[in-house]
């Protein structure tokens, strides 16, 4: 019966095939236009909108091999992972789908078939069971009559509460849409492993395992728990890759499958992991390796929100284990060499995206390793002192507030030690946190609240001057009739030229002019469908409903547009030079400069900058048209149109073609051509967060601006070094040889120094039963040389008090004390002492205490306090104890 999981994903899709079904490749983990979904996590959600009526589709019978991730909402096995042998993050789901062609009887049978005829998977049928909707009795005739299965193989499982379709065998898509009755079907591993049937209220155990789930959906749900019966049912079924594997591989665990073997065993010998350590951890790592590579290979990267999110959890979650085991210098990128060769006909992706997988999960692990150090190193020393086995709160806040330490490892962590966390007191403490914190954002800011149904007419593409008619008049979100002289308000027109910011280009900037009076517009922006323009009365009044002319500042826009349109060439530019995983993070487009954010982990050389530059420059150069034209937003996906991942379009889009260099989604305002652009310049570009950068640019006159301001400044090097072009860069080598040489002198002409200076301050001290006290005033010395003179008098002297004074532009103490003198002199405690006497303010710990002292005496006066201050305190507390060699 064993059959490697490869064969077994296309066995089951030849078995459809042969069964007239069109296999469909699995689709991106990354839904797009759905919001409901971080993930696919399920073999429907690509034929989501057709069990949800809003699309048809002639292929009627359908299979496919999908990979799905669970790590949030209704499903989440994240926490369940290497805790379990059946649940991981990552997984493929076997399915066949049928759209109005057939329903139970073939469904039912198709399975039967596939599972136990020696042709395919040839599964002794002793072994299954069923379960099925007590009231779904056509499924019951079917297994019972058809197949031939015994009553005590079928399992009928009730409703909850005696509540109609609130079964567990009753599946739900969602509140309200298509449902309809399940039947699933389970493996008997035998009495051998504890476990009870499915359906009883005992523990069910690792003995049944359930393979494979048929949907019949055949209600649409209603509020008010009304169900109407569909027209045209429709089949949907799911059975996990890994958990039939673990049947046919004759295993008990997921994780005894060959792919989930080959990852471990790797892992094991690329790090020489022992035998005997923590299976769990290792099944952890394997697992979080596959979802990991995948999502990061569908283009998702770490960051502190969204899809970002979870892949950071991910990581580090498998970190943490990693260190649990032994894993202490940065190992995670290593293991997606052994992920690759495992998956086999699934690894075509990772290849493609090898080199950024591995980037990232190796710039991931090195940020998160200080922190979670420290965060370990604090849980293990609260866990030594725990005397109920409870973890306070507090700890766990302070470790994810102040150290960044996520709360779900203490979760793992603590799970790991069968330690409880006071979950209701951290919620509520993160509660209050949040409460805070938004409180504090949003004080003393008003926010416009405007309720309006209808729609501004935007002309702004075509037409730069309008007139229009006044809909609504706002100020300090009060709606009135008229806006008079000084006044700052917001106006709404029927229809307007003014682009309302979005999309990362700022709104227009005029006038609207009445025949009573002006209002000047300084910015513009979008509330649904309304376009606001936000202004000020310069001269007269203007009404509502009143005829105006609305007129943009054209000089501006010009300026935007051809900022805009660069911002289309460089995206395109960076996608050429950088590869096609470059994402568009956000952009500022104004009528001064660009700002374009995108995704990559390195840093761009000087070369690469050029390179950009000239690649945008040339699209500029060659003139192309820009053309303007709508589509709908399923057809601009299948002819891979660019469009912001998280964000939610219309049935209808905007598209902005340049050619076949670019082709994006956008709603913004453009030039005609590119050489109306004149000249791209890149001005600036850095590193934002992790995987994150910026690249700030300017265009036409700014361009030429900022090419001149660098020209002048060579120019002015030029001078100062009297150079001419052909030898200024040998001539500035010369130079920074020449200061390395001088800098090393001046180090150790300096050193010299410090060594006369030791040795001098050396021979002034006070002795006191064999004790050194030593009180020295510096003059503009560097904080490191005072150190330096500390740590040299200290070695010399083991047993001694060093008080030194550095006047400079203020008045530096310094006091060290050595560590068995510390006991009855604290440095911490003379500095405070001495500070109450002469103002100042610092601190310290027993060994060293610095501060400054910011006394109003003359500086004589203050040297001459101090130091009778602390030999006083000094010798009291040294003649008041009795030293013994005890105490040294």
């Amino acid at each position: 019966m064993y059959k490697k999981t490869e064969i077994i994903r296309q066995t089951f899709l030849n078995f459809f095939k042969n069964k007239n079904h069109i296999i469909y490749p699995s689709s991106s983990l990354i839904i797009d236009n759905d919001p409901t979904l971080l993930f696919t996590n399920a073999g429907m959600n690509q034929f989501k909108d057709i069990f949800l009526g809003y699309k048809t589709t002639k292929d009627k019978k359908i299979a496919s091999a999908q990979y799905c991730l669970r790590t949030g909402g209704k499903h989440n096995d994240l926490e369940n992972v290497g805790y379990t042998s059946r649940h991981h993050t990552f997984f493929e789901m076997l399915g066949n789908f049928s759209f109005g062609s057939y329903l139970k009887k073939k469904s039912i049978i198709y399975a039967w078939e596939l599972l136990t005829e020696k042709k395919w998977f040839n599964i002794d049928p002793n072994k299954l069971l069923v379960t099925i909707y007590e009231y779904d009795i056509e499924s019951y005739k079917i297994w019972k009559n058809i197949i031939g299965l015994s009553n005590n193989k079928i399992i009928s499982i009730k409703n909850k509460n005696n509540v109609q379709y609130t079964s567990d065998n009753f599946w739900n898509m969602e509140k309200y849409g298509p449902c309809g009755p399940c039947t699933e079907i389970f493996y008997d591993y035998g009495e051998s492993v504890h476990g009870n049937i499915p359906g009883s209220k005992k523990d069910i155990g690792d003995r049944f395992l359930e393979i494979w789930n048929i949907v019949f959906i055949e209600y649409h749900k209603l509020p008010k728990k009304k169900f109407i019966k569909l027209k045209s049912p429709s089949v949907d079924t799911g059975m996990g890759l890994e958990r039939i594997s673990s049947v046919l591989q004759n295993v008990k665990s997921n994780y005894d499958i060959d792919i989930f073997r080959q990852i471990i065993q790797g892992i094991k010998k690329k790090f020489n992991i022992s035998n005997k350590v923590n299976h769990k951890a290792l099944q952890v790592i394997s697992d979080h390796i596959r979802s990991s590579a995948y999502i990061i290979a569908n283009n998702v990267f770490p960051s502190n929100e969204h899809r970002g999110y979870v892949l950071r959890k991910i990581i580090r979650r498998a970190i943490r284990h990693g260190r649990s085991i032994g894993l202490k210098k940065c190992f995670f990128y290593k293991i997606v060499p052994i992920l690759i060769k495992s998956m086999n006909q699934a690894n075509h992706i990772l290849i493609h995206n090898k080199n950024q997988i591995e980037n990232i999960l190796k710039m991931e692990e090195l940020q998160f390793s200080d922190t979670l150090n420290k965060g370990l190193k604090i849980l293990k020393e609260e866990v030594k002192n725990l005397k109920n086995n409870i973890l306070d709160a507090n700890i766990v806040f302070y470790l994810y507030d102040t150290l960044g330490f996520p709360i779900d490892l203490t979760q793992d962590f603590c799970k790991e030690k069968n330690i409880q966390i006071d979950m209701n007191k951290l919620k509520k403490k993160i509660k209050k946190h949040k409460k805070l914190n938004i409180q504090e954002k949003y004080q003393n800011k008003n926010k416009l609240s405007i309720s309006i149904n209808k729609k501004t007419n935007f002309i702004g593409y075509n037409f730069s001057k309008q007139k229009t008619i006044v809909k609504k008049i706002y100020i300090e979100n009060k709606s009135i009739n008229k806006i008079n002289k000084k006044n700052k308000g917001q106006i709404i027109l029927q229809s307007t030229p003014f682009y309302g910011q979005s999309g990362g280009q700022i709104g227009d900037s005029g006038t609207i002019k009445s025949k009573d009076g002006i209002f000047k517009v300084y910015n513009t922006t979008k509330y649904g469908n309304i376009i606001i323009h936000h202004g000020k009365i310069s001269l007269g009044k203007i009404k509502k409903n009143t005829l105006v002319t609305a007129k943009i500042d054209i000089k501006k826009r010009k300026l935007i547009e051809k900022n805009h349109t660069a911002t289309h060439l460089l995206h395109a530019g960076l996608k050429k030079i950088l590869g096609e995983n470059v994402l568009q993070k956000g952009s500022l487009v104004n009528e001064k400069k660009i700002r374009f954010d995108y995704t990559y982990f390195k840093n761009l050389s000087f070369k690469k900058i050029k390179k950009i530059e000239k690649t945008v420059n040339k699209y500029i150069q060659k003139n192309i048209k820009v053309i303007s034209f709508t589509t709908k937003f399923k057809n601009a996906k299948k002819k891979k149109y660019v469009f912001l991942k998280n964000k939610i379009y219309q049935n209808n889009v905007r598209i902005i073609s340049i050619n076949s260099i670019s082709n994006e989604l956008c709603s913004g305002t453009h030039v005609s051509k590119t050489g109306e652009i004149i000249l791209f310049k890149i001005i600036n570009e850095s590193s934002i967060s992790f995987g994150t950068r910026r690249i700030e640019a300017v265009t036409y006159k700014k361009a030429f601006k900022e090419t001149y301001k660098k020209e002048k400044k060579l120019n002015t090097i030029q001078k100062l070094i009297q150079s001419n072009d052909s030898d200024l860069i040998k001539k500035i080598q010369n130079i920074l040889i020449m200061q390395k040489k001088l800098l090393k002198n001046n180090k150790n002409i300096t050193e010299k120094l410090l060594i006369l200076l030791i040795k001098k301050i050396s021979k002034k001290y006070i002795k006191i039963n064999n004790h050194y006290i030593f009180f020295y005033i510096l003059y503009n010395e560097k904080n490191s040389y005072i150190l330096k003179i500390i740590d040299q008098l200290q070695k010399k002297f083991q047993s001694s008090v060093i008080i030194l004074i550095n006047i400079s532009k203020k008045i530096y103490l310094k006091i060290k004390i050595s560590k068995k003198l510390s006991k009855i002199i604290p440095a911490n405690t003379l500095i405070l002492k001495i500070f109450k006497k002469i103002s100042g303010k610092g601190g310290g710990n027993m060994n060293f205490s610095e501060g400054i002292i910011n006394s109003s005496l003359s500086i004589n006066k203050i040297i001459k306090k101090c130091k009778k201050l602390t030999f006083a305190k000094i010798q009291k507390k040294i003649n008041n104890y009795k030293f013994s060699t005890k105490n040294y």
